[in-house]
């Protein structure tokens, strides 16, 4: 590797480096030569891959086919395979889902798409009852390979219906995979994990992200790529505090990131991607480094995500810990349709910026020199 290195280094007239040198300016090339994607476009990517890869995948839902989907993810999916592999519905999620669950039975392997994930509660006895469990039931006889897959969480002026947070409902139940993508590599590699997987797996996606563009590497470009289902990402390295999140979260996080680093605060993100299973071994590896944890998700804060990680913290590495575990999410209310309520109600950049300030102690520092 370092005589490669060396070699395209000395081609361009520079001075042989050391190998952490000669990986840096290599690896900084290679960034900036990488793709932008949407998250869109990676999804629809993701799923077109896997339909050409496998003929037992097919997608279904309302408005997936002719409508080119309602966030246009299975944009070109039905020219291409036709209406047996792109499946309209009725508005009727108990419907579909409960034919995508026998299907999975069959051996076919489905996406079901859900307009939005508070629409899945009409599917929840053939989400919980019937995928979930029927592997267990059957003493691993029968596999539910199927994905569900749908906005979750807040957009914006949606009211308390459409904006609900579905990561910890799912999460708590056995027998479900649940996964919720930040960036475009992380929807790509996810989705392609999810449809591979012999279980069912929730896919949470975010809709104020579907627009938002990501660089992604050539290697996640590749239709053999995929992500491991249970790994997190550290997305900043730090020191001083560990911010764990998930989905949107994981933007805000970045940037509260970078404002605590100009007042002298170098925290660590954490990008969870998998929310069942969790990768506790990289968080309580983060939090033995840092010594603190500020937590952030959008949903209630009862028996939410944070509090699953603040348990595993107090359970595994409660003598690391300097300073209370800080827990940020949204209002214990149902979402508020008003603009102004609704920003108060789900957590803000200035939110994790103050808990990682309580965290390090600087909070009280500062105010008492003011």
């Amino acid at each position: 590797m370092l005589r490669i290195i060396k070699q395209r280094l000395a081609y361009n007239g520079l001075p042989a480096p050391t190998l952490e040198q000669g990986i840096r300016v290599i690896a900084s090339r290679a960034y900036s030569t990488a793709k932008e994607m949407t998250v869109r476009e990676a999804l629809n990517s993701a799923i077109d891959e896997e339909m050409s890869a496998d003929p037992k995948v097919f997608i279904m839902g309302e408005e997936v086919g002719e409508y080119q989907g309602a966030y246009k993810i299975s944009k070109g999916l039905l020219d291409k395979y036709g209406p047996e592999r792109v499946l309209d519905t009725p508005i009727t999620e108990a419907g579909f889902a409960g034919i995508g669950v026998g299907a999975a039975y069959y051996g076919l392997r489905p996406v079901i798409e859900f307009m939005t994930f508070n629409f899945s509660m009409q599917a929840i006895d053939h989400i919980i009852n019937s995928a979930a469990k029927s592997n267990y039931m059957s003493a691993g006889q029968i596999s539910v390979p199927i994905v569900f897959r749908g906005p979750n969480g807040a957009a914006a002026g949606v009211g308390a219906q459409h904006s609900h947070c579905y990561a910890a409902w799912y999460s708590s139940c056995p027998g479900l995979k649940v996964l919720a993508p930040y960036s475009s590599e992380d929807a790509r590699g996810l989705l392609k994990a999810a449809i591979r997987d012999p279980d069912p797996v929730v896919f949470l996606e975010n809709e104020l992200l579907y627009g938002e563009s990501f660089p992604v590497s050539a290697e996640a470009l590749d239709s053999s790529f995929c992500l491991p289902i249970g790994k997190a990402k550290i997305e900043r390295e730090g020191k001083d505090v560990t911010i764990t999140a998930f989905s949107k979260m994981v933007g805000y996080a970045l940037q509260a990131a970078e404002i605590l680093a100009k007042e002298g605060i170098n925290a660590e993100v954490i990008n969870l991607r998998s929310i069942r299973p969790l990768d506790r071994s990289t968080i309580n590896a983060s939090v033995r480094k840092t010594n603190r944890l500020v937590t952030i998700e959008e949903g209630f804060p009862q028996h939410g995500v944070g509090a699953e990680i603040c348990a595993s913290i107090l359970e595994e590495s409660f003598e690391y810990l300097d300073a209370p575990v800080e827990r940020i999410a949204g209002a214990d209310v149902p979402m508020p349709y008003a603009a102004n309520l609704e920003r108060m109600a789900v957590p803000q950049i200035e939110d994790i910026v103050r808990a990682a300030k309580r965290a390090c102690y600087k909070s009280s520092l500062l105010a008492a020199t003011a």
